[in-house]
């Protein structure tokens, strides 16, 4: 269930250098999770409000490739690649074009909102990421 989303670098985006600031690649990824989960019928915000769970990172992994620049259009990726019942890891690219230009391995557990234990992630949810 590979999920792709069209990102424009912004001004805001780059470093004095011209280039994508590093650390932005970790949000043009969350932003591309969200729209993924968005995509599948579950919204974040909903799933707090119904279950009391939500996502949270615990590790990630970046490789830097090659920059983005001002005005590229990047291609950021999600591709699940294990779905358990309290946590995934997402597979994660930035191309522009046909060029990789960062890879990232998201660790993501599901956490009840109010004690940050682990819990199991909502059916409705889960039934639809393993499909």
């Amino acid at each position: 269930m590979r999920f792709s989303l069209p990102l424009r670098v912004y001004w805001e985006d780059t470093d004095a250098g011209g280039v994508v600031f590093y650390a932005n690649y970790l949000k043009f990824f969350e932003r591309a999770r969200t729209e993924w989960l968005r995509g599948a019928g579950h919204g974040q915000q909903a799933m707090v409000e119904t279950s009391g769970a939500m996502f949270v990172v615990t590790d990630a992994r970046l490789r830097y490739v090659r920059p983005a620049r001002l005005d590229d259009l990047l291609t950021i990726t999600v591709d699940p690649a294990q779905i358990g019942r309290a946590r995934m890891v997402v597979a994660q690219q930035a191309l522009c074009g046909d060029k990789l230009l960062c890879e990232g391995e998201i660790n993501i557990a599901c956490v009840d909102r109010g004690t940050f234990r682990p819990c199991r992630i909502p059916n409705d949810i889960l039934d639809t990421l393993t499909a």
